[in-house]
């Protein structure tokens, strides 16, 4: 099927508003719950699930985004040890959450101690998911993130141009 530059735009344009963007930070409050941007709630409207992040921090995966995951993850090999490490990681350390009447998500007790989470919360959009860190380990990941150096040597390594 053949598109128009202008419908590839629009298409385009479609997908950047369904990314998740920005930086916001939040308060836990007295039962752990913790509001989600308005800009992302709507993408949460089905359920979301919470899982442990790489870095020290949890990922907020739309339904879609996780069983997409799931689904890659499923077609390796289970007699590979790192694929069983791979999907404790994921898995085991995952949670189903919804986002109830006015905005808000629980974080269950074993996910906010994988992130060394307390009051204060950082939420990063990062295009298909949300990560949700402690502001001081966010804050440390931060500074390797301003180091132009290194950045523009992550866009010739991965060979992203623009």
């Amino acid at each position: 099927m053949w598109y128009s530059p202008a419908s590839r735009l629009f298409v385009l344009k479609g997908k950047i508003e369904q990314m998740f963007l920005g930086q916001y930070r939040h308060n836990l409050d007295a039962k752990n719950r913790l509001t989600i941007p308005a800009r992302f709630r709507d993408q949460l409207a089905e359920g979301a699930y919470l899982t442990q992040g790489f870095d020290r921090n949890l990922r907020l995966l739309t339904v879609p985004a996780f069983e997409a995951i799931y689904q890659q993850v499923g077609q390796l090999s289970m007699t590979d040890p790192a694929v069983r490490e791979l999907r404790r990681l994921l898995f085991a350390n995952a949670s189903l959450v919804e986002v109830d009447r006015i905005g808000r998500i629980l974080l269950p007790q074993f996910l906010r101690t994988v992130a060394e989470l307390n009051t204060e919360v950082v939420i990063v959009g990062v295009g298909e998911e949300i990560e949700i860190w402690s502001p001081e380990v966010w804050e440390l990941q931060d500074k390797v993130l301003k180091d132009s150096e290194t950045n523009a040597r992550r866009y010739t390594d991965l060979d992203v141009s623009i």
